[in-house]
């Protein structure tokens, strides 16, 4: 299934207003309140989240790397870590795989540097892949895992989105640029750009003057180190495999989104949808938005019941229009895709929510996971993405 418009289909509209029959149909829980003392009323002032604020949980570079070696230590052989590639501050990026199925799953945390809680459970995962346990066998046989675990570790380390790079960093490295005005996605205050702008479906594009300074509607140009190890690690994994079956984009947004109930608040919203229009780019036919429909199904079905606050998950906005994004870029050439928003950023986060928002995460991956080695995944009806409920502003007093 392909799409050409950002506005929402008469489907969805007509689905949202039977979302809770068909829901109860098809035994699938519908959100509701967590328990009393977990509820957190819908107010203005949801920009700091309860509990005080500790980013010590946080991990730095550093410290992805050491789990990642103590990881790889206690596997059994079962788990390869490689470096792929550096940040532009020379910092290594790890590869972690796990599996040698047909499938391959590959995912992604911490392209912004200030986004965390993808990391932390994509290291649980790791784990929990390598263990002896008969479940992780299982999928180790029917999946591959590649895992880029915190892309941007500049930006980790400098708790801040961009990457940690200047323009004239880009001009030594692509000297046709010189006299090109600045790629859009450059941040002044910060230093670095926006890596998640700089992806292209094309992965042998190079740059040239004329492509700057673009803008949030047009592809990317694979001018930073930790994009275009994105890219390197993708097209190796296609070579091998001949698609990269799922891709995997582990984020944070803003704390202050609910649903159309006006409830409680959204701790999660994800996406299959970051393209208005597919064909804008060129011919793509692998392209197949039903398959990330799908992945993203999965992972709601999972999250839901026992009046769980894991349960509150929303549809990220369907009017994205994102080409330079991985999730864009990766989509068109064929993979399933599915983006996690988890909400919270180093900013805002409070240490009690931590494990929680991370353990939410390592659900769904582990969900993605579970319906592929089952064989479920393609069960699913696509079209029951359409009931998900879409993500709203917390209204504001």
């Amino acid at each position: 299934m392909s799409f050409a418009s950002v506005a929402p289909s008469p489907a969805r509209k007509r689905m949202a207003l039977t979302l809770a029959a068909v829901l109860a149909a098809s035994g699938l829980a519908t959100l509701s309140m967590p328990a009393q003392s977990e509820a957190r009323p819908l107010e203005a002032s949801c920009g700091n989240l309860p509990g005080k604020k500790v980013n010590e949980s946080f991990l730095t570079s550093a410290e992805v790397v050491d789990s990642l070696r103590k990881i790889e230590k206690n596997s059994k052989g079962r788990l390869d870590l490689d470096v792929a590639g550096y940040t532009n501050n020379g910092k290594p990026i790890h590869t972690a795989r796990v599996g040698e199925g047909d499938t391959v799953v590959f995912i992604e945390s911490q392209i912004h540097g200030n986004e965390p809680h993808g990391t932390v459970a994509l290291l649980e995962v790791l784990k929990t892949l390598t263990n002896d346990s008969k479940r992780s066998a299982e999928i180790r046989k029917a999946v591959t895992v590649v895992a880029l675990p915190q892309l941007n570790g500049d930006g980790a380390d400098l708790q801040q989105r961009q990457n940690s790079m200047t323009w004239a960093d880009v001009v030594e490295d692509f000297p046709q640029l010189a006299g090109a005005p600045r790629a859009w996605n450059f941040n002044t205050a910060n230093g670095g750009f926006d890596v998640n702008r700089d992806f292209h479906p094309d992965l042998d594009f190079v740059p040239q003057a004329s492509d700057f300074p673009g803008n949030s509607a047009s592809t990317g140009w694979y001018i930073t180190p930790e994009a275009r190890t994105s890219r390197d690690v993708y097209k190796a994994l296609e070579q091998e495999f001949g698609t990269v079956d799922i891709f995997v984009d582990l984020h944070n947004q803003g704390p202050c989104y609910t649903d159309d109930a006006l409830e409680d608040y959204s701790t999660l919203s994800i996406s299959a949808r970051f393209i208005a229009d597919p064909t804008q780019f060129g011919d793509w036919p692998k392209f197949d938005y039903d398959a990330s429909r799908r992945v993203n199904v999965a992972v709601y079905d999972a999250l839901q019941g026992n009046n769980s606050p894991q349960s509150k998950v929303t549809l990220y906005p369907q009017n994205t229009n994102l080409p330079g994004t991985a999730l864009g870029a990766f989509a068109l050439r064929g993979s399933a895709t599915i983006l996690f928003e988890t909400i919270g950023m180093t900013q805002t986060t409070a240490q009690k929510m931590n494990g929680q928002l991370a353990k939410q995460v390592e659900t769904g991956l582990t969900a993605i996971l579970d319906s592929v080695t089952d064989g479920t995944l393609d069960d699913i009806d696509p079209e029951r993405y359409e009931l998900i409920p879409e993500r709203r502003n917390v209204p504001r007093n």
